[in-house]
């Protein structure tokens, strides 16, 4: 079992950047790929970055690529989504999950935490 519990997010400007965290819960957080989707409202849940169990491999949606970077720190249980040049586009509640293969389809993942608010005013 994973918990996962996202923070970060709140009301930026265009261009600017937010990082959001994802701490989890569970000795076996090193052993799980992780994700990030995002929800805006009246859309479906999609995909936006991922990574592999130990770091090296990485995904993004060509929505986010150069702007967004995923990265995750094992020894403290915690991936991270930094955001740059932010879109108000990009404006949607951020989930974090986790699951046994880095993938882009939601139901490649097992686990997921409540989300996080990212507001872009224009």
């Amino acid at each position: 079992q994973v918990q996962l519990v996202e923070s970060g997010g709140g009301l930026v400007q265009a261009g600017g950047s937010l990082r959001l965290s994802c701490a989890a819960s569970g000795r076996t957080f090193s052993s799980y790929a992780m994700g990030w989707f995002r929800q805006a409202p009246g859309k479906e849940r999609e995909f936006v970055a991922a990574i592999s169990w130990s770091g090296g491999s990485t995904y993004y949606a060509d929505s986010v690529k150069g702007r967004f970077t995923i990265s995750r720190d094992n020894a403290k249980n915690t991936v991270y989504l930094q955001m740059n040049s932010l879109k108000p586009e990009d404006t949607a509640v951020y989930y974090c999950a986790a699951g046994r293969n880095i993938a882009a389809i939601r139901n490649d993942y097992d686990y997921w935490g409540q989300g996080t608010q990212v507001t872009v005013s224009s």
